[in-house]
């Protein structure tokens, strides 16, 4: 953690929602005229995508069924932490861009599925955001969590995170249902033992709830739309967070326990900007003072 240059973040799997999430980040940023870094958390997957088809394809061959994007031989989960330390003492480190598709190929000069070369992160920016799947991993070589000064996890329950991605991997990417299920089955066991124990290591976790039926996520035609879900806000160290305030502000807010709060999910950007909005500020006082 890093008082001049500090770091938040975003970490979920993939289908949580995490985009979104910085979504309200980048409009607190606008706001408050804190200029961010950016870093993705899949610039750090250590293969680009057809050397991890065919190490997909090799560990399959031997047995192992559940080769995955989630697990530390698929990532430099150690160059992730040596960016967050460097950016915390320097307020620089080395970063690149995973190019999704033919327009972000276009934009970086790169085919689909490759990375671009490492460069640095700009030197003039006020924190460093990231946002992806291991923004608070630990592990026996790499402890990425202890770097950042505010850490939230995005979680929505599996189902509705299954949902999602399903709709997402057929709609952008073309995928199959079976295509997908079978991705969802090869991560579980990096899942349970490197995505679920970041949510241990956030301050602060937004999960959301259906609150319409979705008991077999991979015949849903809708995703639950935020009217249709409540959101259950977890902060790790509710100290200083006026509940009151937010409960006054937030229609049918309700306290379910003394550090969790629950909204409607329609009103989850509201509550983003609430309880953000004054740890970011705080953060950047916290750097200016220390200056």
């Amino acid at each position: 953690m890093s008082r001049r240059h500090p770091i938040i973040s975003v970490t979920g799997s993939s289908g949580a929602g995490t985009t979104s999430v910085k979504k309200t980040f980048e409009q607190i940023f606008r706001r408050e005229k804190v200029i961010a870094a950016y870093i993705e958390g899949d610039a750090f997957h250590r293969y680009d995508r057809a050397e991890m088809r065919r190490k997909m394809a090799d560990e399959a061959e031997r047995g192992n069924k559940h080769f995955s994007h989630f697990s530390p031989e698929t990532n430099l989960f150690e160059e992730l932490e040596r960016t967050f330390r460097e950016y915390g003492e320097t307020g620089t480190g080395l970063t690149r861009h995973y190019i999704h598709d033919a327009e972000e190929a276009s934009l970086y000069g790169g085919d689909p599925g490759t990375f671009t070369a490492w460069t640095s992160l700009p030197h003039d920016s006020d924190l460093l955001f990231y946002e992806g799947l291991h923004g608070a991993v630990v592990t026996k070589t790499a402890d990425v969590a202890q770097h950042a000064d505010l850490k939230i996890g995005v979680v929505p329950v599996i189902n509705l995170e299954w949902i999602q991605k399903l709709h997402r991997d057929r709609s952008h990417r073309g995928y199959s249902t079976e295509a997908v299920a079978d991705t969802i089955l090869r991560r579980m066991p990096d899942y349970v033992n490197y995505i679920c124990p970041q949510f241990t290591e956030t301050d602060i976790n937004f999960q959301r709830i259906p609150t319409v039926d979705t008991s077999n996520p991979f015949i849903a035609r809708w995703i639950p739309t935020p009217d249709e879900s409540m959101v259950v806000i977890r902060l790790k160290n509710p100290r200083g967070i006026d509940f009151p305030y937010l409960l006054s502000m937030i229609p049918h807010s309700f306290m379910s326990r003394a550090n969790s709060i629950v909204i409607p999910g329609s009103k989850l950007d509201l509550a983003m900007q609430l309880i953000l909005t004054p740890l970011i500020l705080q953060l950047i006082e916290r750097k200016r003072r220390s200056l």
